[in-house]
């Protein structure tokens, strides 16, 4: 089968892509950032085309008539060039989930949604179903540490099991073109949706799952009129939660569990993929040893290395960088909080990922940088990010910053990575973290690297 996929170099869409390979699809993509007018190529082409799929840029020049599919990410809008010569010549097109959908159809299926922490979730519950010989197939929105290679894509892994794991997506609804045998709810909050709808939109989704459903007590309260015959699993508080440096440790139903990522919201996550493990009989002890050897995500938390500097009147420091794709206050939250631990400092760097989601959480993200920032920190924002398209221009990253100076907040603008650089590094100090935030745009994690010189 040929398949094009319209936005290839997506998180989503390249761990499709890569699916696709692996299953034996001869796989073409086109991605506006393949243009070489827009700069820095992200490593994620090398990748692809070294897995064996073929790269074009948005032109329409690759969509040709003897394609049997055409895959679209929720991003791509009605003017897109390929997607225009795709309707032209009557091809048919599906959204990414859709075609999910049918890669997994006829496996038992292990879904992964919620607001926040469902990649890190779905790369623990995937790791170690690997490591305790189930043989999952795995399809994540974020690449596992230990599963990425210069030749293929970390976010997927395909196996004979009959055990199949996928993270769903609430932001567009595709979540509910799935159905799970079980599946694991890590949270639901405000993000995409007013709190009423999101709640909806779950309650929707738990009736599509066959067997069970795995969350905290506080989300199972907020679905259980939905639950209907469906098994619902409540996961044990947190316990004893203490803080290593690099990583968490907590007790779950008594055994002591350790992992090597840092902060609270972790532990939550490893302690909702423990409960689902346990409810689908795995050896416990075999998991949380398993856990201890995760190594997490990519851009959630991920350490990308050490700035070295010279601090005027400290002398030479070494100051971590991490890089993540906190995008939402939650997420952000969790991820500034798990970086406070140990630093006198948190150095945070936020890019808004689109005016719709700023201006829908514009009050939500006030008050959580006014509860989150503490009178040390600083927060440094980036121009709200725009890849083309039909945007309404509401709120901006002046709006944020000027809200939040309102409040006591020590807050700063960089125009752009040039900006940010100067502004970021001039004034660092021993025992600072810089923490780097923010979703789609590939220029994030291109910059923390640049920093550390790698």
């Amino acid at each position: 089968m040929r398949t094009h996929l319209i936005g290839i170099g997506g998180v989503g869409m390249s761990a499709l892509a890569q699916a696709l390979l692996d299953l034996g699809h001869e796989v073409s993509g086109s991605d506006r950032l393949l243009d070489a007018s827009t700069g820095d190529v992200p490593a994620v082409f090398a990748t692809l085309h070294t897995a064996g799929a073929h790269l074009y840029p948005q032109n329409g020049v690759a969509i040709t008539p003897d394609l049997d599919a055409i895959i679209i990410s929720s991003a791509i809008e009605d003017e897109n060039p390929d997607l225009a010569t795709a309707r032209h010549l009557r091809l048919p097109i599906l959204s990414r989930a859709q075609m999910l959908a049918r890669l997994v159809g006829g496996r038992r299926l292990i879904a992964v949604g919620g607001t926040a922490g469902k990649t890190t979730v779905t790369g623990m519950i995937g790791w170690t179903l690997e490591q305790i010989g189930w043989d999952p197939f795995v399809v994540n929105g974020g690449e596992l540490v230990s599963w990425s290679r210069a030749h293929r894509i970390g976010s997927v892994r395909v196996g004979a099991g009959p055990w199949c794991v996928i993270e769903t997506d609430e932001s567009d609804r595709s979540l509910l073109l799935f159905e799970p045998t079980w599946a694991a709810i890590t949270n639901i909050s405000k993000d995409h949706f007013e709190p009423d709808e999101i709640r909806r939109l779950f309650r929707e989704f738990v009736g599509r799952i066959s067997e069970g459903v795995v969350a905290d007590a506080e989300t199972l309260l907020a679905l259980r009129g939905a639950l209907g015959s469906t098994t619902f699993v409540e996961a044990p508080p947190l316990t004893d939660v203490g803080f290593a440096r690099g990583g968490v440790f907590f007790r779950y139903r008594g055994r002591l569990v350790r992992i090597r990522i840092p902060g609270r919201h972790n532990a939550e996550n490893a302690r909702l993929t423990l409960a689902l493990l346990e409810a689908l009989g795995a050896d416990i002890e075999a998991a949380i040893a398993a856990l201890a050897e995760f190594r997490g995500i990519r851009r959630r938390l991920e350490w990308v290395g050490n700035y070295q500097v010279n601090c005027p009147g400290h002398g030479p420091a070494f100051i971590p960088i991490f890089d993540d794709y906190a995008h939402n206050p939650a997420k952000i939250a969790a991820s500034w909080r798990a970086m406070a631990i140990g630093a006198r400092r948190v150095l945070g760097v936020w890019r808004p990922h689109g005016f719709g989601p700023l201006s829908l959480m514009f009050d939500e993200l006030i008050e959580m940088f006014d509860q989150t920032l503490r009178p040390s920190d600083r927060l440094f924002l980036l121009p709200v990010y725009y890849a083309g398209g039909t945007a309404r221009v509401s709120k901006t990253s002046e709006d944020l910053a000027e809200a939040l100076r309102r409040h006591g907040k020590d807050v700063g603008l960089a125009t752009d990575y040039d900006d940010l650089r100067r502004s970021l590094t001039n004034d660092l100090r021993p025992d600072d973290v810089i923490l780097v935030m923010g979703a789609r745009d590939p220029g994030l994690s291109t910059f923390c690297r640049k920093l550390t010189g790698n």
